[in-house]
């Protein structure tokens, strides 16, 4: 590789990790989407709390896969001020959403995710799609793809 190839690599490289990072530390947006109940789910009513946003579908194994993580850490942490709240993007909505929440046993709360919310988040390209909000409401980490347990965990331990 020639040298002015490395330093292009190099430049590009730093950029992107800046924009990448660009993404954390800012506020997160605030919605308010359907939840199964009936009632709005709004951020900023975790406001300080520590926030495990999860953009996911029943139809997505990997989302699927992390379910029981994010059960567990709700179950684990809630006590010390953990949030989980699932913005479910299925197309049929609560109708599907609604009896995979029930026979999951899932008791964070989850709600019906819509076009402007993901647009808000940046554009959600591929889920499941993670954000871990801090106490003050700013994204500290955006996870794309499955991640393990212990990913989350070490995640939001400092911050709790």
């Amino acid at each position: 590789m020639s040298r002015r190839v490395q330093i292009g690599v190099v430049v590009l490289s730093g950029l992107l990790l800046a924009a990448a990072a660009s993404a954390e530390f800012q506020a997160a947006p605030d919605f308010a989407a359907p939840g199964l109940d009936g009632k709005p789910v709004k951020l900023s009513d975790f406001r300080g709390k520590v926030v495990i946003l999860d953009f996911w579908a029943t139809w997505c194994p990997p989302c699927r896969q992390e379910i029981p993580h994010f059960k567990a850490l709700y179950s684990r942490y809630q006590a010390r001020g953990l949030e989980v709240v699932g913005l479910a993007l299925d197309q049929n909505g609560a109708a599907a959403v609604r009896p995979f929440v029930q026979a999951e046993g899932i008791t964070y709360p989850v709600a019906i995710g819509n076009q402007k919310i993901t647009a808000d988040y940046g554009g959600i390209r591929g889920i499941p799609t993670t954000f871990i909000i801090d106490r003050k409401g700013k994204i500290v980490r955006k996870f794309v793809g499955y991640q393990e347990m212990k990913v989350f965990e070490s995640a939001i331990e400092p911050l709790l």
